[in-house]
């Protein structure tokens, strides 16, 4: 949630602000602003509500320099105004701050250290600009004793990024639970959110370790310690391409990423499995089989994915899983059993609800492993293990090849483990043809477009709420079904068990309101039929999505058979389309929903 970028040492400043927080805008869209100076101090900061296009129109060719650092806004503290978008200035103007992240006491800052202060907007980041500029115009403290001074005040979460007017050739940098990179350039030097915003520059970065501050200049980067002791660190290299993070052909990267999910599952086999053999490394199984309960950890879709992984999970591994919503359970540790493992699903790995879990759950000594698309992230390095997703960057807001891809690298941790252990399940299930046949089922269902957006207009056009209904792992399909629709579409949508629906919330069913039924298991067909005919006595509009051997006349979309434990794989497709269509009738922007952001970095 939010984003920043910043340079120093580079004659394109400007450019390199606007194209980094371009590829950063799924992390915030309610504002954004840059900052811009030259050696010379010729210096400008303009800011703009709404998307970053807002703000390349205010930007006129005398806008550029050496240094900058820009940001784009999801607002936490005050409405999306100019006032409140960043870079956030001091006192006397002096000192210029980007921040994301959450400051727990600002409140109190403002009480203790700046009264008299005038400010322009409601942000805490305002607060620590000033807090900041206190320190160096009333203590004269040095800008990098200042900041430490700062730092050692402020509570909460945390990626900072400040540049002194005065001396507009070093970028300042701290972090504490949120996202921040630095991106080593040949002469110039980056600060980022993401690797996405730089890699156009760079491919090579150094990652930042929490409570530390980097001092970056055009020819150097300065790690210093807690303690103000100097790191030493290597440098990776991200795996990115520019054309992974580009839309090519597509309107949206929403539908890109809906297409990629057959080449994603490919992948996902071609990067698990050699010569006959599951490639989970041993330490992760051993962690697997030694465990008593496995508990899932996760927010939003993530979540979902998890509960499309419980049954498999248990039945190949004969472990018993509990699914866990990371913000709830930080905060309402439950009885653990004596040996738990905790796996934390998270497509950014940045998620900060999980990681106050995965904090708490490392005090107590228990292992955990991250299921992530971004290896290198907080809840990579933090766990004991990880497994990557391999899913490629993931742009739109509302994940689609994310969630497929977590639930596929889950069975095959789940296969492994099996294997392992003599499951006898694990040995007779074929996963890599089961897989083989996912992806094919995919294909089949994203070759019915036309036919999908057609049922989407004919039951969702003019709605304001609905249902999606199923039993089994069909009902944790609508769960992420409604998900997908409300978060893009707008449309209040819920996904129930589909007996649960009689037991008080069929009392909503009324002339027209739509229902959307998932049916993919044949032992239990009937009685998913059986609540289909109960909302269609009472005037429910009913679009079925059924398996090919569930199939009845008169059913809507046809999903390829797929064994019983990935049927969420093939059967989410059709729902990410029904959600990606009814967006489009709307006239709604599909990749950037309002209020929401991708990477949710603060609790």
């Amino acid at each position: 949630m939010c984003g920043i970028v910043g340079v120093v040492g580079s004659k394109n400043a400007t450019d390199i602000l606007i194209q980094g927080l371009q590829k950063l805008e799924y992390r915030g869209y309610d504002s954004a602003g840059i900052f811009v100076s030259d050696e010379r101090k010729n210096q400008s900061i303009i800011k703009a509500v709404g998307r970053i296009s807002s703000l390349q129109e205010k930007i006129g060719i005398e806008v550029n320099g050496s240094i900058g650092i820009g940001h784009t806004r999801w607002a936490t503290h005050g409405k999306p105004t100019e006032n409140n978008a960043h870079p956030h200035a001091s006192e006397s103007n002096r000192i210029l701050l980007v921040h994301n992240g959450v400051v727990e006491n600002y409140k109190e800052i403002k009480t203790e250290y700046l009264n008299g202060h005038h400010f322009i907007g409601e942000t805490d980041t305002e607060v620590c600009a000033h807090l900041i500029g206190k320190f160096i115009e009333v203590d004269h403290l040095t800008p990098k004793d200042a900041f430490v001074k700062a730092l050692g005040i402020i509570e909460g979460s945390y990626a900072f990024a400040m540049v002194d007017r005065e001396d507009p050739t070093v970028i300042y940098v701290a972090k504490n639970k949120s996202p921040l990179l630095v991106g080593l350039g040949e002469g110039y030097n980056m600060v980022g959110s993401d690797a996405m915003a730089m890699i156009r520059e760079t491919k090579q970065f150094l990652e930042i370790h929490d409570k530390e501050v980097v001092i970056v200049k055009k020819d150097s980067v300065e790690i210093l310690d807690e303690a103000g002791i100097q790191q030493e660190r290597d440098a990776f290299t991200a795996e990115l391409d520019l054309s992974d993070i580009g839309k090519g052909t597509y309107p949206y990267y929403m539908l890109k990423e809906i297409d990629e999910q057959p080449a994603v599952m490919r992948r996902i086999m071609q990067n698990y499995f050699k010569d006959g053999k599951y490639l989970v490394a041993d330490e992760i199984k051993k962690a697997v089989i030694e465990a008593d309960r496995i508990y899932i950890v996760a927010a939003g879709t993530s979540y979902h994915a998890g509960y499309a992984s419980k049954t498999f999970f248990e039945e190949l591994t004969d472990t018993p899983v509990e699914l866990c919503i990371a913000s709830e359970f930080g905060y309402n540790l439950p009885l653990l059993s004596k040996k738990p493992l905790f796996i934390y699903i998270s497509q950014s790995g940045e998620t900060a609800d999980s990681r106050q879990v995965l904090v708490k759950t490392k005090e107590l000594g228990y292992p955990a492993l991250t299921v992530t698309n971004v290896p290198g992230s907080t809840l990579s390095r933090e766990a004991d293990f990880t497994m990557a997703l391999h899913a490629g960057p993931e742009i739109a807001v509302a994940s689609t090849k994310a969630y497929t891809a977590q639930i596929a690298v889950m069975s095959i941790l789940a296969k492994a483990v099996g294997e392992e252990i003599g499951n006898e399940k694990a040995k007779s299930f074929n996963l890599i043809q089961e897989l083989s046949l996912v992806a094919t089922s995919m294909v089949a269902t994203l070759a019915e477009k036309e036919w999908i957006e057609s049922k989407v207009a004919e039951y969702l056009k003019d709605t304001r709420n609905a249902f999606y209904i199923g039993r089994g792992q069909d009902y944790f399909v609508s769960m992420e079904a409604a998900l997908k629709l409300k978060e893009i579409s707008y449309i209040q949508c819920e996904g129930f068990a589909a007996g649960e629906l009689k037991h008080g919330t069929i009392a909503l069913i009324e002339e027209g309101t739509p229902v959307l039924a998932i049916i993919s298991n044949k032992s239990i067909a009937s009685h998913t039929r059986g609540n289909i005919m109960e909302v269609s006595s009472r005037g429910a509009n009913v679009l079925k999505v059924v398996s090919a051997d569930c199939q009845e006349e008169g059913d809507d979309i046809l999903v390829g058979n797929v064994h019983s434990y990935l049927t969420s794989l093939a059967m989410v497709i059709p729902t990410q389309l029904i959600a990606y269509y009814a967006t489009l009738q709307r006239g709604l922007d599909v990749d950037k929903p309002r209020n929401l952001a991708k990477s949710v970095t603060v609790e």
